[in-house]
């Protein structure tokens, strides 16, 4: 009686409810997901053009550092394989933020045609709905550029790796990806106070990704320290890469969670943002 009582008490039902909650948003985001993709597919010539432009576009990359290290042995003590495995992991990271949270960069016009007025009176989520808005599977151009320059860099490089390493990895990319999800959810909660995106953002997105082609520590202690205490760029790309190069301690495996914590002030701040909102009266 008394297990049966537990499972039937408040906190059972609560549980479930928040269960029953998430794989309704779950099923909810699969529909987004598919109607943004049967959409681009009704134009696949146009589709796979562009997706080729954003592999080319940001190709100059991978060429750059070639040279560079045509010339040059190391980068501060990276070699050539390092770097390459930096930028790739990093570029992936970005380039799935991009194609999935693709509906924040782009929340301005969002509340400026007064669509956000829809999403507030719907019973969904007003993140999930905002996320369902836009899925820019163009950038999977830029992706395959970064898992090429991924694999190159195993073909040159000398790490060894282990089931730990992977594991790392794998971290890495997801702790990454929220992170850069992160900053575009800041991105559009400031909207709900400007109106219109602020341009200096792209110093914290697409400025990272240019410069979070090397490890950070080559831009100088005050670079890294904005990087690790500020906007964790660091946490998932710097240390838990000196782990996979073997030259940091084991603990820095772990911080690529930070990238995962980084969303909760980034969603109080939307949740700020939410109760600021007021109509455009589009």
């Amino acid at each position: 009686m008394a297990i049966h009582k537990n499972q039937n008490g408040p906190d059972g039902k609560l549980f479930e409810g928040l269960i029953k909650r998430l794989v309704g948003n779950l099923q909810l985001y699969k529909q987004y997901f598919m109607i943004q993709l049967k959409s681009t597919m009704q134009y696949k010539t146009s589709f796979f053009l562009t997706a080729l432009g954003q592999f080319l576009a940001s190709f100059n990359v991978f060429l750059g550092m070639y040279f560079m290290f045509q010339r040059f042995r190391n980068v501060r003590g990276y070699g050539y394989g390092e770097v390459l495995l930096c930028c790739g992991i990093l570029l992936m990271e970005f380039s799935l933020a991009e194609t999935f949270a693709r509906g924040f960069d782009q929340f301005s016009s969002i509340i400026g045609n007064g669509t956000f007025d829809r999403i507030m009176v719907r019973p969904r989520s007003s993140v999930l709905q905002v996320l369902g808005q836009r899925i820019e599977f163009t950038r999977l151009g830029r992706m395959v550029q970064a898992v090429i320059i991924f694999a190159y860099s195993l073909s040159v490089g000398t790490v060894d790796w282990s089931f730990s390493r992977i594991v790392v990895l794998i971290f890495m990319l997801l702790g990454g990806t929220a992170l850069f999800a992160g900053i575009f959810l800041i991105y559009a909660a400031i909207c709900f106070f400007t109106l219109e995106g602020l341009e200096f953002m792209n110093v914290l997105t697409d400025g990272a990704r240019e410069y979070g082609k090397y490890p950070f520590d080559i831009y100088g202690k005050k670079i890294l320290l904005f990087a690790t205490f500020v906007v964790p760029y660091a946490c998932v790309q710097y240390y838990p890469l000196l782990f996979v190069l073997g030259r940091g301690k084991w603990w820095y495996g772990l911080l690529p969670g930070a990238g995962v914590v980084f969303l909760l002030p980034c969603y109080l701040l939307w949740r700020v943002g939410v109760r600021h909102y007021k109509s455009t009266g589009s």
